[in-house]
């Protein structure tokens, strides 16, 4: 199966390396498209922290930096989790601001923007499993629970063996006790 998910984080990067390259090269292109969630986050960023920008153009370098440096952590197999994580957390803003097939009022545009974002939903979802994979290792929660358990167990046998010592110990001070000498 390693090779498959080798290959399969590659080919799920790949969108992003190549996108978040762009947008880095080419932020003033993207910033019109991107103003239109940019207005709306960036009051929410003012609120919490004025030190954050929360103009259109760095947002977009910023979002493109994180495509790229998530992309290449998943394609080389390193952090692939919180990669996948962080790919997904981009490609939110990134589906509103550039395929709003809502707005659209030429059907054939609509139609377009339409198929765009239905396929950021699918890249989306081919996210979130690579987030979740464990890579058929157990999960924390799993570990924990199995360690908590084993505890429970080692603690159980722990107090039967004093128990069991504890009796023999009474057994032995008793017989002794009746013993001459």
């Amino acid at each position: 199966m390693r090779p498959v998910r080798t290959a399969a984080r590659a080919l799920l990067s790949a969108i992003f390396v190549y996108d978040g390259a762009r947008a880095l090269a080419n932020s003033e292109h993207f910033a019109p498209q991107a103003k239109r969630v940019t207005d709306r986050i960036g009051p929410l960023l003012e609120k919490a922290d004025p030190r954050l920008p929360t103009d259109a153009r760095t947002l977009v370098k910023i979002n493109g930096a994180a495509q790229v440096v998530g992309g290449l952590l998943l394609a080389t197999g390193h952090l692939t989790r919180p990669a996948a994580a962080l790919l997904a957390g981009t490609v939110v803003p990134t589906t509103v601001a550039a395929h709003p097939f809502w707005a659209q009022d030429n059907p054939a545009d609509r139609r377009n923007h339409e198929i765009h974002f239905l396929k950021n939903l699918g890249l989306l979802g081919g996210l979130l499993l690579a987030a979740a994979d464990t890579q058929g290792r157990p999960g924390l929660r799993w570990r924990a629970g199995h360690l908590a358990h084993e505890t429970q167990r080692s603690m159980r046998r722990a107090v039967r063996t004093a128990r069991r010592e504890a009796k023999i110990a009474a057994r032995a001070a008793k017989t002794s006790r009746r013993l001459p000498g």
